[in-house]
């Protein structure tokens, strides 16, 4: 709500899911102490690539990205937020032109009723503001701890991890976590990474997962953190 502190919060660990002996969080520490100033001077500018004035074209913008590229959002958003300017304009629209104007974004049905409903819920609970803390972004329709994070980091400057297929892939391969789930890889990235640096280093795994450590062939000849990384050259751990 307007004028609330803004807050985050992480999520605990399951530590079942650990096999006992087989990670080291020290060494982990480590390496993202030895990565983070290279991929800083690598990518100067890492940023949020989704184009937004307020935390409520964030939170649709970031909706919108779901299986979609952040490029076709930012050509559909263009226009789209000079249509519908406020969580009002949203919230009382009419759905099917909503899914009209978001149809080259993909699940646009889906879509559609995640950010009508929630920026009903924002007009209804939260004064037509969008809330500034996890819990209360959490009661959001469509919204999940990765959206959620997203707008917290990048809206509101709260430190936030958002998971994202990226990090999630960088993490395993730079042996950050054992853990691919998003909500306890956060947990994780939490613990080893410094908390004023979790938004930027959410930003850096993005940047050089989308220009060197691609999916399905890394380009580890010009990674510069490959002397760092144990699946460097290492098809076997990709």
């Amino acid at each position: 709500m307007a004028g609330k502190k803004s807050s985050t919060t992480t999520p605990k660990a399951d530590k079942n899911t650990e096999k006992a002996g087989t990670f080291d969080k020290a060494a982990a520490a480590e390496q993202v102490r030895r990565i983070t100033p290279i991929l800083r001077k690598t990518y100067p500018n890492a940023t949020i690539a989704l184009h937004f004035a307020n935390p409520l074209e964030l939170l649709i913008a970031t909706i919108l990205s779901a299986q979609c590229t952040d490029v076709r959002v930012n050509l559909v958003t263009k226009d789209l937020f000079k249509k519908y300017a406020s969580a009002s304009d949203w919230a009382n629209a009419d759905p099917k032109q909503i899914e009209e104007d978001i149809r080259t974004c993909g699940f646009y049905h889906n879509k559609a009723v995640s950010i009508q409903g929630a920026a009903r819920k924002i007009v209804d609970d939260f004064g037509g503001k969008v809330p500034g803390t996890m819990e209360e972004l959490l009661t959001l329709p469509g919204v999940g701890r990765k959206t959620a994070n997203v707008v917290l980091g990048n809206a509101f400057g709260v430190p936030a991890i958002a998971c994202d297929t990226h990090v999630i892939r960088l993490s395993r391969r730079l042996q950050l976590s054992e853990n691919s789930d998003p909500v306890k890889l956060e947990s994780d990235l939490a613990d080893i990474v410094p908390k004023r640096d979790w938004t930027l280093f959410s930003h850096l795994l993005i940047f050089h997962g989308r220009r060197i450590c691609a999916a399905r062939k890394p380009h580890c000849p010009e990674c510069p953190i490959a002397q760092y990384c144990p699946a460097a050259n290492r098809p076997d751990l990709w």
